[in-house]
C-alpha cells in the first residue's frame, strides 16, 4: 500500500522538483499539488490523505498560512501527518509547531532523501523535529544503531538502500545481486529487528539513524 501525500508550496519550480522526485519513489503516491492554502484545503476536500509536505509561508491562499492554516489543518484533519517543509528553521517556532501537533519539520536545504525518510517515518507514528529539546526534552531521533548489529553487512546495506527510497530492482542492479537475493536479504533484515511492515522499518531506520550509518564490517 503507497503513503497517499499532497504537496504544497507557493514556488512553481520547487514545487514541480519535489513532485519529479517524490513521484520516482515507488512507495509513495503523489494526489497532487496547491499553491497556496485555498487550492490545498480545496484538494483535502475530495482526496484522503496520508501525509501532506507543505511550506510554512504561502500568502494570498484563502485559508492564510503559517500557524493558523496548520492549526486548521490539524483540526479538520487529524489523522493527517503534517510535514513542513521550509526556509525558516527558528527554534521557538519549531516548539510551537510541535506542540500544534506537526509531525515534523525539514529546512529546504536538507537533501531530497532526508524528506523520503521523514514522510515514511511520520507515516508509521514518529516525529522529527532537527532541534534538541522541541518535545519531552529530546528530538524525534536517537542515534543509537547498536540493536542493528544483528544484521549482517549485505542485509544492513540492503536496508540502508530500501529506506533512502531504492526499489528492490534498483538495489539490485546497483549491487549486482538478484531480485530474488536483495528481497530474501531485506525480508531476512525485517525478521531479526522483528518488524513486519515497510512503515516500520522506515521508522526503525530514520529513528536509529540506520540510514545515515556506516554498514557493519561482519559478513
Amino acid at each position: 500500500m503507497k503513503i497517499r501525500l499532497l504537496l504544497a508550496d507557493d514556488h512553481p519550480a520547487l514545487l514541480s522538483g519535489l513532485k519529479h522526485e517524490l513521484s520516482a519513489i515507488p512507495t509513495l503516491e503523489i494526489l497532487g499539488t496547491a499553491a497556496d492554502s485555498g487550492a490545498l484545503v480545496e484538494m483535502l476536500q475530495s482526496n484522503t490523505c496520508d501525509v501532506l509536505v507543505t511550506d510554512y509561508v504561502m500568502p494570498g491562499g484563502q485559508y492564510g498560512d503559517g500557524m493558523g492554516l496548520l492549526s486548521y489543518l490539524r483540526r479538520t484533519h487529524p489523522q493527517m501527518k503534517i510535514v513542513v517543509f521550509t526556509t525558516m528553521e527558528n527554534p521557538a517556532l519549531t516548539q510551537e509547531m510541535a506542540k500544534l501537533g506537526v509531525n515534523a519539520l525539514l529546512g529546504k536545504t536538507q537533501h531530497t532523501n532526508q524528506l523520503i525518510s521523514a514522510i515514511h517515518a511520520v507515516y508509521a507514528g514518529s516525529n522529527y523535529f532537527p532541534t534538541e529539546d522541541v518535545t519531552l526534552g529530546r528530538s524525534g531521533i536517537t542515534q543509537n544503531p547498536a540493536s542493528n548489529l544483528a544484521l549482517t553487512k549485505r542485509e544492513f546495506e540492503v536496508v540502508r538502500l530500501y529506506v533512502s527510497g531504492l526499489s528492490i530492482n534498483e538495489i539490485a542492479e546497483q549491487l549486482h545481486r538478484t531480485k530474488q537475493t536483495i528481497s530474501s536479504q531485506k525480508a531476512s533484515a525485517m525478521r531479526k529487528l522483528g518488524i513486519s511492515r515497510d512503515a516500520e522499518l522506515f521508522r526503525f531506520a530514520f529513528e536509529s539513524g540506520m540510514a545515515s550509518s556506516p554498514a557493519p564490517t561482519q559478513q
